[in-house]
């Protein structure tokens, strides 16, 4: 069963007056693009260094809007982050401070700071206010709310299980066994495992949900975990066990956000031509790692050399069925790669992606739409069926993700323009910058 699109439920509230003029590709493309540090490792990064047990680095850092709010959340918290260039020093949390005086958090839109930082805020013994943007009041935060409570931590949220809210922990706050719904969000279950080597009994944390979304997400906090010496056990389905014991101080380089790469890398199939990004992981955590296989299905072809990943296209895309399940965030490049495809595409699994920066299943649907195209979203995803595409301004919803796949679209279609793309600033600082670069080559 489908449904037509309706308005997102988060819109823009005070959209630029000049619209960023998507640029049209004046032929095939022949670019390497050098992709920033992972968000997702880097926040995942950041946590752990302010619990080790001594100094530590990051190299690679990427400083886009969520990895500084979380940084200036840090040491609101009490630990120490120094920039200098990529390379970032961050000195860990006092052991104790006794210090009580109440201290705000602000989150902005970062997912990983509104339900990574109240676990560790619990480890303070202060009282800590979480608020962020007026897009963020309307993400989920119940599920980790009543995990935290269940490990007896204060909580205040006047019931609405969401920001704004305040968490105090306590002496109390010693570990256990805790159940976690996270349908809605794996950043739930990570937030809680990235504390539990802190607390005295450390921390078994049970899924309790039907679905488990971007399970590759929980994966890499699991590894990251590991690379700083804690031991986690994952051996059960939907279950995980962090011993306690002290957490590593380590010199750490963060991998290229393969996601952020994604709107680069479709770039190719969508006009021709080749694109290389260069530090590609042998191995990794990451969701984006999916891109290559993706691509291929609709058309392009790639190769590895070394660690330059290159994809290379024809300008025809072919439409798919796939589960995103486990990779929601790239679900809004396949979906604008989907557009100027030859045949329909049904993305399934990311019934997720409606909690996330807005409701992004509504919002495609919505600009597609706009833009002269055919999609409907179905209980899980959305069924686009390519059409001739017109000029449009595309609204982003504050949702870098909308603002790279209009982006996209705009290198075929001719008067694509795209509100606030300075949203592209949450992951990727200088994607303007980037994308007009990779077209000059």
């Amino acid at each position: 069963m489908t449904s037509q699109p309706t308005a997102p439920t988060a819109p823009d509230t005070a959209a630029p007056a000049d619209p960023w003029p998507a640029p049209v590709a004046a032929g095939p493309l022949d670019a390497l693009v050098d992709v920033p540090g992972s968000k997702s490792l880097m926040n995942r990064y950041l946590v752990l260094a302010a619990l080790a047990e001594g100094p530590g680095r990051l190299r690679g850092a990427l400083a886009s809007r969520d990895t500084l709010l979380m940084a200036r959340a840090l040491e609101q918290l009490g630990a120490r982050v120094r920039r200098d260039g990529t390379d970032w020093a961050v000195d860990p949390l006092p052991r104790s401070t006794g210090a009580r005086e109440p201290v705000d958090v602000d989150c902005g839109l970062a997912g990983t700071v509104m339900r990574f930082l109240p676990a560790v805020a619990a480890l303070t013994g202060r009282p800590v206010r979480f608020d962020g943007d007026p897009e963020a009041r309307v993400r989920p935060m119940a599920p980790v709310l009543r995990a935290l409570r269940a490990l007896d931590v204060r909580v205040e949220d006047d019931g609405r299980g969401t920001l704004p809210f305040t968490v105090t922990g306590s002496s109390a706050v010693v570990g256990g066994q805790v159940g976690v719904d996270a349908s809605g969000s794996s950043q739930f279950v990570s937030g809680l495992l990235l504390v539990g080597a802190l607390l005295p009994r450390g921390l078994t944390v049970r899924h309790t949900g039907t679905t488990l979304p971007s399970l590759p997400h929980i994966r890499m906090t699991v590894e990251v975990l590991r690379e700083a010496g804690v031991v986690v056990d994952d051996s059960r389905p939907d279950i995980w066990r962090v011993e306690p014991g002290p957490v590593a101080a380590r010199d750490v380089r963060v991998e290229p956000d393969l996601s952020n790469a994604a709107p680069f890398l479709c770039a190719a199939l969508a006009v021709g031509g080749t694109v290389r990004v260069p530090g590609w992981p042998a191995r990794t955590t990451q969701p984006g790692a999916m891109l290559p296989d993706l691509l291929t299905a609709m058309g392009g072809s790639v190769a590895l050399d070394g660690d330059v990943l290159a994809v290379t296209g024809t300008g025809t895309v072919r439409g798919i069925d796939v589960d995103l399940h486990a990779a929601g965030e790239i679900a809004p490049t396949i979906a604008a790669l989907a557009t100027l495809a030859d045949s329909p595409t049904r993305l399934r699994g990311i019934a997720h992606v409606r909690n996330h920066e807005t409701d992004r299943l509504t919002a495609l649907a919505t600009e597609i739409v706009r833009l002269g195209g055919q999609a409907e979203q179905t209980a899980d995803g959305l069924v686009i069926t390519p059409r001739p595409l017109h000029g449009a301004t595309v609204r982003t919803y504050r949702d870098h993700r909308m603002a790279t796949a209009a982006a996209l679209i705009g290198l075929r279609v001719p008067g694509v323009e795209v509100v606030d793309v300075a949203t592209t600033g949450k992951t990727l600082p200088d994607f303007v910058g980037m994308w007009t670069g990779m077209l000059a080559r």
